[in-house]
């Protein structure tokens, strides 16, 4: 149920095939999150049309709302959301790192006041596992520290050592859950590889997170959390060989079109991000050629060009830009589920024409000329709305 295969390689690049209980996905994969089983203002249908083949939603807000026995209920995370694809759910470490004023972290787990209601609750290790285990995704991740992008080496350290400890315990649970319910295949469990931006830091938790067994895949987090863009570029580049070459690596948080692509020619193979459709909602696109602009700028009030001509998408092949500045400035809904189709749909197109190149064998002149495309016509401009 959980096999990845190599089916090409191109440098440290790969496109792979990882098999997952509802279904493969194809590598490099850029994975739409879902927080609350809802990928924001986008139908299922719409993100099966876009070519996701796997989404993401978080444990911590399906714990608060509208709870994982509720969803276990109701049958699991796929029956719920209607979505017959793979999930993975993220395990509420991250918001450890971007709710801290409501949180209070020790070594048994995280306490926390919930944003909602000012509720108290206690994430353990133990803990999230039972409550990803009731929301039934295909991967779920251990539950980590995830520190700030410049967290000072002390912090790093305890961060690092406290997620290492904590996946043992997740490990344990995992396995016990596995075998209370005799249903080990019906998901897998990634490790969570912290260490800010220390390399002997990155090169441990690989080395202690192998040494605590077989993983059918891994993630590294802890980055794209305010350090500077060479900062993660070196994480990666020092992380990724210390992983088995056989298994799929996830970069978790994740997902501008630049960053996608210097990762994937690191060797990265999964990606998710709030990006595309936050940027959606705030009236941004991704634009080939211009990167990424602002269509409520006044440049577009009469261009009856599509958004993005070398754009597939829905938004692309049926709308204008004058069209969609018009829903930007007027505050229409329509045009922030169409504009966060077009992120969407822009970069799982990225990762299909990685795939493309890498087994073309020319991932390094595809990824110089896209990205020199995608810039081309970027220069400082103050656009007026």
């Amino acid at each position: 149920m959980f096999e990845f295969e190599v089916v090409h390689r191109d440098g440290a690049a790969r496109a792979g095939r990882l098999q997952l209980p509802h279904g493969p996905v194809h590598t490099p994969a850029f994975m739409p999150v879902g927080t609350r089983a809802t990928v924001k203002t986008v139908t299922p249908e719409e993100v099966t049309e876009i070519g996701a083949e796997i989404v993401l939603a978080n444990t911590y807000h399906l714990y608060l709302r509208p709870g994982h026995e509720v969803v276990r209920e109701l049958g699991g995370i796929h029956e719920f959301m209607h979505w017959a694809r793979p999930v993975l759910t993220d395990s509420g470490g991250f918001q450890v790192f971007s709710l801290a004023g409501l949180t209070r972290v020790s070594d048994e787990g995280v306490q926390f006041q919930s944003h909602i209601d000012g509720s108290r609750h206690l994430f353990t290790p133990e803990r999230v596992m039972e409550v990803e285990r009731a929301l039934g995704a295909d991967i779920i991740m251990a539950f980590d520290e995830c520190p700030p992008g410049q967290a000072s080496r002390e912090v790093a350290v305890a961060a690092c050592e406290r997620t290492l400890g904590w996946l043992a315990r997740c490990r344990r649970r995992f396995g016990q859950l596995a075998a209370e319910d005799g249903r080990a295949d019906a998901q897998t469990l990634f490790p969570i590889l912290q260490g800010s931006g220390f390399a002997d830091l990155r090169r441990e938790a690989a080395r202690r997170t192998r040494e605590l067994g077989e993983w059918h895949g891994y993630a590294i987090g802890g980055l794209s959390v305010g350090e500077p863009k060479p900062t993660m570029y070196e994480m990666l580049e020092v992380a990724i060989p210390e992983l088995p070459g056989g298994r799929p690596r996830y970069l978790m948080g994740v997902g501008y079109p630049e960053d996608l692509v210097e990762a994937i020619r690191r060797g990265v193979d999964m990606f998710d991000c709030v990006a595309p459709t936050r940027n959606g909602r705030n009236h941004a696109a991704w634009v080939t050629g211009d990167g990424q602009v602002n269509v409520k700028a006044a440049r577009f009030r009469l261009d009856r060009a599509p958004l993005d001509p070398a754009c597939d998408c829905y938004t692309c092949r049926h709308y204008t830009r004058a069209y969609l500045r018009h829903l930007a400035v007027a505050g229409e809904v329509l045009g922030l589920r169409l504009l966060s189709l077009h992120n969407l749909r822009f970069l799982v197109r990225l990762t299909e024409a990685a795939r493309a190149a890498i087994a073309a064998g020319r991932l390094e002149q595809w990824s110089a000329e896209w990205l020199r495309v995608f810039h081309s016509q970027r220069k400082p401009r103050t656009e007026r709305t």
